[in-house]
């Protein structure tokens, strides 16, 4: 099949579907519907994009091939797992659900069926991590052992009073919010060991302050009474063979905001920004005088859900074998529910895989 001929909708039609629709389009994809439960995004969805819209999902998943779900975490089960038992090609927006339970029931209903299925780590696609990812396999950093990974804003909370900002339908804050991608990057560059344990601490410190000092972000402010998740979350991830993660994500913090990666190998290191680029390659040697090396490397932004949607359909294409992206989101899952339970315990959690 000819990513042409793949007929796709979106069930979702807020900013990150519209987002996605874009991207669609410059791909040459046939966009040829949507879905939402709110009127007012449907008529805006079929007003600019010029296609058919529905209130019920079941009438889009009549007229097409595969789905894109940008939903609230809590509706994500729902609409993957119906696409699934029709066998229909999914991409669904990270994180894969609000609870480690439904999320299980997603991943199950993905094993058994025909269709494609992949979860939207969009920052896997990132240049800068590919080329770190590319110098891994090619044993350039030797043993990588450790990663930090910092996903942190200054003043970002979501507009609190959106969904972001309510535990029932989100299933948390930041830590779901931003830490899934920096967990999922994380274990990616490690090649995915397994998690033994995780010990974390998650506060809310900003958003159920009448104080918060709103500047921008995704939506409007409402004030503290909608906020009932965390705004950050600091956390020590243990995989297996003594790999670790240190993770610090935050929608607030007083600090600069700094969304840098270091990986750290046994024959070089490297250092990077998340969403501005700027890697850096530390490394040492002895052959001649003992030196250190900083070695800076430049490449271009690129556009990383157009990427991901490009290997999404060229992947259904193809009839390639699916990406492992679905079972890994299940094991970020666990880690968060493991840094939830921890906090809330004040231990270290054993994580069962």
């Amino acid at each position: 099949m000819d990513r042409s001929d793949i007929k796709t909708g979106i069930v979702g039609l807020g900013n990150i579907g519209q987002y996605h629709a874009e991207r669609l389009v410059e791909l040459g994809v046939p966009l040829v519907g949507g879905m939402d439960v709110s009127s007012d995004a449907r008529s805006r969805f079929a007003h600019r994009y010029e296609v058919e819209v529905y209130e019920d999902h079941h009438e889009l998943y009549d007229s097409v091939n595969a789905i894109i779900i940008t939903t609230p975490n809590k509706y994500h089960e729902l609409y993957a797992v119906d696409a699934f038992e029709r066998d229909l090609h999914v991409l669904l927006e990270k994180p894969l659900a609000h609870s480690i339970e439904s999320a299980t029931r997603i991943a199950e209903a993905a094993a058994e069926s025909d269709g494609h299925a992949m979860v939207g780590f969009n920052n896997r696609f990132a240049n800068t991590v590919r080329i770190v990812r590319n110098r891994i396999d090619r044993g350039e950093f030797g043993d990588v052992t450790h990663i930090e990974a910092n996903y942190v804003r200054r003043r970002g909370i979501p507009g609190r009073g959106s969904w972001f900002t309510s535990r029932q339908i989100a299933g948390g804050g930041a830590l779901i919010d931003l830490g899934v991608h920096a967990i999922d990057l994380a274990l990616f560059l490690l090649g995915y060991p397994g998690v033994t344990e995780v010990s974390g601490v998650t506060r809310s410190e900003f958003g159920s302050s009448e104080e918060y000092a709103y500047l921008e972000m995704w939506g409007e402010d409402a004030g503290p009474a909608g906020f009932d998740v965390d705004d950050s979350a600091s956390a020590f991830i243990r995989c297996v063979d003594d790999r670790t993660v240190s993770l610090e994500v935050a929608w607030a913090t007083n600090r600069p905001a700094t969304h840098e990666f270091v990986i750290r190998g046994t024959k070089a290191a490297a250092r990077f920004d998340l969403l501005e680029g700027g890697l850096t390659i530390h490394s040492a040697s002895n052959i001649g005088p003992d030196h250190l090396e900083n070695t800076a490397i430049e490449t271009r932004q690129n556009d990383t859900h157009a990427d991901e949607q490009q290997a999404f359909f060229d992947r259904i294409s193809r009839d390639d074998v699916d990406d492992d992206s679905v079972q890994q989101a299940i094991t970020v899952q666990r880690v968060i529910d493991a840094i939830y339970r921890s906090s809330d315990d004040g231990h270290t959690i054993v994580v069962d895989e």
